[in-house]
């Protein structure tokens, strides 16, 4: 296309505006079709496993806290990996389809708020922020009614964590089209950074009434579930994953939490352990089944497992800790 005379530019012309439908059907199919490229990288802070550090078996001495002396070991809270659910970078970086050069779509009379828009794509796929908004800023401004570029911009406001943006964006995009699930889950997990569990879930819902096998928007309800310490939900949904994902251990450990906080430790090993099975150097379900195998009181179980833990993550929060009072019991 670099060579087009003009001539050859007035001939594409005419197929233009089948041109850019066909981009923008790429465009849309590649934002709502992530769950193929989740299994391998579920999401960005799911490798990160964050856990928090076990709570301490109140002691005799402890006599600075001064609490109640109890011999009752109190359950150390169980960690979770994957905590933002499944907006990932796949999903929210820009579509994946040959981006069609600015200058030529110029050379052959398109509208400016679609060149800005394919513009600001391949700033966006450089990883050039700034040029890039100033494209979907210029798309907006030529066509506020131009959904892709509002879609577009929110997840870019995502990225930089401009949570109120990012939702005003969605937010603008739905009013234009309210049957997409993937706009409601944006700004679900957009809400859910800001603290606002009660309208997340309502999004996630919304999304999942759109599309039930929307396996992104069920990650992310059940996490807003988590967060809100509606066990029975997150189970329910981690069940509904499961039947479309089976060979997912982040949702085998998240459900595994969540019995585990249910103080149901039996069920909760079962999940954790079919978790290590999926992903054998998955520290955090080693650590939450030695959890359970420490609230069972089988303690060398639960060493075992911690020690696994340790031997995968060294300074894995808590592991240390919690060897430790083990150590103690079993001497």
């Amino acid at each position: 296309m670099i060579g087009l005379s003009i001539k050859s530019s007035i001939y594409f012309k005419k197929l233009l505006p089948v041109f850019l439908i066909l981009c923008l059907l790429f465009a849309c199919k590649a934002k709502e079709t992530v769950t193929e490229q989740t299994e391998e990288q579920v999401t960005v802070e799911q490798a990160q496993e964050e856990t928090e550090a076990p709570k301490q078996i109140t002691e005799e001495n402890n006599i600075k806290e001064s609490v109640k002396v109890s011999y009752n070991v109190q359950r150390p809270p169980s960690g979770l990996s994957g905590i933002k659910g499944r907006v990932n970078s796949s999903e929210i970086n820009p579509v994946n389809y040959e981006n069609p050069d600015p200058d030529i779509l110029r050379q052959m009379g398109a509208e400016q708020y679609l060149i800005s828009f394919f513009a600001g794509e391949q700033f966006y796929r450089a990883g050039n922020m700034d040029r890039a908004l100033v494209e979907y800023n210029n798309s907006i401004n030529s066509n506020r009614d131009f959904i892709e570029a509002l879609i577009s911009r929110g997840n870019l406001w995502l990225k930089k964590k401009e949570y109120t943006k990012a939702i005003d964006d969605y937010t603008r995009s739905i009013r234009l089209d309210s049957g997409r699930a993937e706009i409601y889950n944006y700004r679900g997990f957009a809400r859910m950074e800001r603290g606002e569990i009660n309208l997340a879930i309502e999004d996630f819902t919304r999304s999942v009434a759109l599309n039930k096998n929307y396996v992104d928007a069920l990650v992310n309800r059940s996490y807003a579930y988590y967060q809100k310490g509606d066990y029975n939900k997150v189970i329910e949904d981690c069940d509904q994953i499961l039947k479309l994902e089976p060979a997912n251990a982040y949702v085998w450990n998240r459900r595994g939490s969540a019995w585990y906080l249910k103080e149901d430790d039996d069920r909760a090993i079962r999940d954790f352990t079919e978790a290590i099975r999926l992903k054998g150097d998955f520290a955090t379900a080693w650590f939450n089944r030695g959890n359970a195998f420490y609230n069972k009181r089988e303690y060398e179980k639960a060493l075992a497992d911690i020690n696994r833990t340790i031997s995968l993550n060294p300074s894995y929060t808590g592991a240390n800790a919690l060897k430790d009072k083990i150590m103690r019991i079993l001497d």
